[in-house]
């Protein structure tokens, strides 16, 4: 990936975007990570700070207070409207549904909390919703949906996670937001690639070829497991990139 030439076509497509809806402002959940961080330097860029706000969403006793640092610091430098909003109260009323919660209730509540945030602000001030997710994530559903896979606008959404890193180095992100481990927070400790089972440079190297089929992959010498895990991840979670299933009914005249 060439990052000057990436860097011009996103900041072009995301003028164009705005330009051609109704909407002139934009909102961002920033979470004081490389994902977020780069879009909302590319957003800032494109249509200029008056125009972007920046929530910060942390749970506090999970969240990192170096990450909601590094987050209220890059808004600040950038000069966009920003908001500090913990979850954890809008967490409690969900402690008292009448069903027993599960782990993945819980771990998928923080995101689709944080998203209800970001579209209540998108709604009160006119805004669009800026997403955060890169392609590797998108392609491995990794995220939530009606969460953090929620947006209306992607603009990592063709990047690959390991092309994120290239692209925020040109931009001039802080090295400390690039280099730390990269983590959604969903619980206390949690990174990314523990929960993947594999490194994201590994993971990327799969799905730039996922057209060739697992068989060839493997055969080709890269690690089956890895293979596997990809290919299993794409498959199952596609649902999440899809809109709803539509039953249709309607005869054909």
């Amino acid at each position: 990936m060439n990052a000057s030439s990436a860097y011009s076509k996103i900041i072009k497509k995301i003028k164009q975007y705005f330009e051609n809806s109704e909407y002139k402002n934009a909102v961002i959940g920033v979470s004081g990570g490389v994902d977020s961080a780069l879009v909302l330097k590319l957003v800032v860029d494109a249509l200029g700070p008056e125009r972007v706000a920046g929530i910060i969403m942390p749970e506090l006793g999970v969240t990192k207070t170096e990450n909601t640092n590094h987050a209220k610091a890059l808004c600040n430098f950038l000069g966009v409207k920003t908001f500090t909003v913990p979850i954890n109260k809008f967490l409690m009323e969900y402690a008292i549904m009448p069903w027993k919660p599960t782990q993945s209730s819980q771990i998928n509540l923080r995101p689709r909390v944080r998203m209800t945030i970001l579209y209540n602000y998108a709604n009160a001030g006119e805004a669009l919703v800026i997403g955060t997710s890169n392609k590797s994530e998108i392609l491995l559903g990794y995220g939530t949906k009606y969460g953090d896979l929620a947006a209306d606008i992607e603009p990592l959404g063709d990047l690959y996670k390991t092309d994120i890193y290239k692209l925020a180095e040109h931009v001039g992100l802080p090295k400390e937001i690039i280099e730390k481990a990269p983590t959604a927070e969903l619980y206390k400790d949690q990174t990314d690639e523990s929960e993947l089972g594999a490194s994201y440079t590994s993971l990327d190297n799969v799905l730039r070829k996922l057209n060739l089929g697992k068989m060839v992959l493997i055969e080709k010498g890269m690690n089956p497991a890895i293979v596997n895990n990809v290919f299993s991840r794409v498959s199952k979670n596609k649902h999440k990139t899809e809109g709803p299933y539509i039953i249709e009914i309607t005869e054909e005249e």
